[in-house]
């Protein structure tokens, strides 16, 4: 099996955003700031995220965007090359935090993410690289 090679996503209006602009094999490339391994994306801050696959996903793996001010209401979650399911327990753990899931493949995530960020929504990407 061959790896997929990067990808590089149409650029929306940056104004001092995280912007996802590429992402490939192990890595992303996010406002010019290249991350290897899995990232939780909000729209000011990108940091490292400690997960080995997207259904490790907790509340005690996200709070950065628990506590995120102003808070996000959608969470796009990339799990690698597929979608994944997100067993309800853990979504419904999430919701209680004010979150609603957005589960599929990371390519999907990534473009997804950067239309509703320039669409002004508050928006944040967890996301398991390809």
């Amino acid at each position: 099996m061959s790896l997929p090679s990067d990808k590089t996503l149409p650029t929306p209006d940056p104004r001092d955003r995280q912007l996802i602009q590429t992402y490939g094999p192990g890595h992303f490339r996010i406002s010019d700031v290249d991350h290897q391994g899995a990232v939780l994306v909000l729209p000011q801050r990108t940091t490292a995220w400690a997960v080995a696959a997207a259904t490790d996903i907790a509340p005690d793996n996200l709070a950065v965007i628990i506590e995120a001010s102003p808070p996000v209401e959608v969470l796009v979650v990339g799990c690698g090359v597929k979608a994944a399911f997100i067993p309800p327990a853990r979504r419904n753990a999430l919701k209680v935090h004010g979150l609603v899931l957005e589960v599929m493949d990371t390519g999907a995530a990534c473009r997804t993410y950067n239309v509703l960020l320039a669409e002004g929504r508050r928006v944040a990407a967890a996301l398991v690289p390809v």
